[in-house]
C-alpha cells in the first residue's frame, strides 16, 4: 500500500463527528478524553500510516466513540440496566499467545456461560435477545467486514483466528474508554504506549461492566466467560470491579511467547503502516511480557486469598478436555454432559493449523533467544513451564 501523506487526527473533530453520526452527545463522563487525545497525537507523529491506515484507523476510532454514545444513551433510557448483576465471571487473564483464544472458545461451549461475542462488542445496542441472537444482522455485517480484512491480509486468519459469532477479547470494549491494548496492537505508538502503562484503568473496567450489563439485559444471560491477556497487567482494577471473578492464567515458553507476539503485531500493524517498526515491536512486546509476569506475580503475592487457576499451554494443547476438567475442579466444579460433549465436538472440528501453520523464526524479529530465556528463567521456574523446541 502506498504511503500516506502525514495526517493529523484531531480528537475534537472525531468527537463531533461521532455525535453527528449518532445524534447523541452524552459520553457518560470524560474518562476517555485523555486517552483519545494522547492516542491521536501519537498516531499523528509516530504511526506513519499508509493510505489504508489513514482511512481505516479514524473509522475504528469513530466506531468506538459511537458505541460508547449508544451504550450511555441506552442506560439513560433503560435505567433498570444499572441493576443488572454480573456474578462470578470466569475470566482468562493471560499470558498473551498462550492459548487464551482456544480456551475461551472451549468455555463458550458450556451453555451455562455467556461469552462476549465479537459482533456485539463494537455494536452493542440494542442488546441481543434469546429469540433473535442467532440471526442478528450484526453477525453478517461483522462477517463481511472480517472477510474484507482477510482479503487484504490473509495471514491474519492464520495468526489470530476469531469468528464473528465467537468470543472476543474484553479490550474490544475497553477501547471505548481509550485505555486498551487494542490501539497499540493496531499501530505502533510509543507515546500512547508509555501513557497507557501508567494510567489508572478503573474507568475502563467500570465502562466494561456497564457494557456487560447492557448486553445481558436483553435476556441472553449466564455466567460471563471472558478473556484478555491484557487483564494480567491491571488485576487490581479488574478485581475492584469484579471482586468475585474466577481467574485463569495460561503459561507458555517465553521464547515462543515473544516470537509469536512479534509475529502477530507485525501482521496487525503492517495493515496500517508500511514503515519498518521492527525494532520498536521487538523491544516493546518483550517488555510487555515482562510487565505481564510482574503484574501477575505482584498481585498474587499481595492477594494470596484470591484463587487463580494456572494452565500450562502444553497441557491445553495435548489434553484440552482433561485441562478443562482441571480448570473447573479448581473452582470446585465438575463438567459432564452437555459442556464436555460440546467441547469435544469443538476440538474435533477445529484441528490446529486448519487455516495454515503460524510459523515464526525468532531471528526474523531480532530476538536473542538465549537472553530471553535467561531473563524469564524465574518465570519458567516459578510456574514449571515446559520449554518448546520450536514454533507451533
Amino acid at each position: 500500500m502506498a504511503a500516506s501523506a502525514s495526517i493529523r487526527i484531531e480528537p475534537d473533530k472525531l468527537i463531533e463527528t461521532a455525535c453527528e453520526q449518532t445524534g447523541l452527545r452524552d459520553f457518560g463522563g470524560d474518562s476517555f478524553r485523555e486517552g483519545l487525545r494522547v492516542f491521536c497525537e501519537s498516531v499523528s507523529s509516530e504511526a506513519q500510516l499508509n493510505d489504508f491506515g489513514a482511512m481505516a484507523l479514524p473509522g475504528a476510532m469513530l466506531g468506538a466513540l459511537g458505541n460508547r454514545l449508544k451504550i450511555v444513551d441506552w442506560v439513560k433510557r433503560h435505567p433498570e440496566v444499572s441493576q443488572e448483576r454480573i456474578e462470578a465471571p470466569l475470566i482468562v487473564i493471560g499470558m498473551f499467545r498462550a492459548g487464551t483464544t482456544f480456551l475461551s472458545y472451549l468455555l463458550e461451549k458450556d451453555e451455562r456461560h455467556r461469552p462476549l461475542f465479537r459482533w456485539e462488542a463494537g455494536d452493542s445496542t440494542p442488546p441481543p435477545t434469546p429469540e433473535g441472537i442467532a440471526a442478528d444482522p450484526r453477525i453478517a455485517a461483522t462477517r463481511a467486514s472480517m472477510a474484507m480484512m482477510d482479503q487484504i491480509n490473509p495471514r491474519m486468519r492464520i495468526v489470530q483466528s476469531e469468528e464473528p459469532d465467537g468470543p472476543t477479547e474484553c479490550i474490544s470494549v475497553m477501547n471505548q474508554d481509550f485505555k486498551s491494548l487494542t490501539w497499540e496492537a493496531m499501530v505502533n505508538v510509543p507515546t500512547y504506549a508509555d501513557w497507557l502503562k501508567d494510567v489508572d484503568h478503573r474507568s475502563a473496567y467500570d465502562y466494561h461492566k456497564q457494557t456487560l450489563q447492557v448486553l445481558q439485559s436483553g435476556g441472553v444471560r449466564g455466567r460471563w466467560s471472558l478473556k484478555a491477556p491484557y487483564h494480567v497487567m491491571h488485576l487490581n482494577a479488574l478485581t475492584a470491579v469484579y471482586p468475585d471473578a474466577r481467574l485463569v492464567v495460561t503459561h507458555r515458553d517465553p521464547v515462543v511467547l515473544c516470537s509469536s507476539v512479534c509475529s502477530l503485531i507485525t501482521s496487525l500493524t503492517g495493515l496500517f503502516s508500511d514503515a519498518d517498526h521492527s525494532r520498536f515491536i521487538t523491544d516493546h512486546w518483550v517488555e510487555m511480557l515482562a510487565r505481564s509476569i510482574d503484574g501477575l506475580n505482584r498481585f498474587r503475592d499481595a492477594n494470596p486469598h484470591i484463587k487463580i487457576v494456572d494452565v500450562q499451554y502444553a497441557d491445553l494443547a495435548s489434553d484440552p478436555l482433561g485441562t478443562m476438567r482441571r480448570i473447573y475442579a479448581g473452582f470446585a466444579e465438575e463438567i459432564e454432559g452437555q459442556p464436555i460433549q460440546a467441547m469435544t465436538a469443538h476440538v474435533e472440528s477445529h484441528p490446529k493449523h486448519r487455516f495454515g501453520r503460524h510459523g515464526y523464526d525468532p531471528r526474523q524479529y531480532g530476538l536473542d533467544t538465549g537472553a530471553i530465556a535467561e531473563r524469564f528463567r524465574p518465570y519458567v521456574e516459578r510456574y514449571g513451564i515446559e520449554l518448546e523446541n520450536g514454533p507451533a
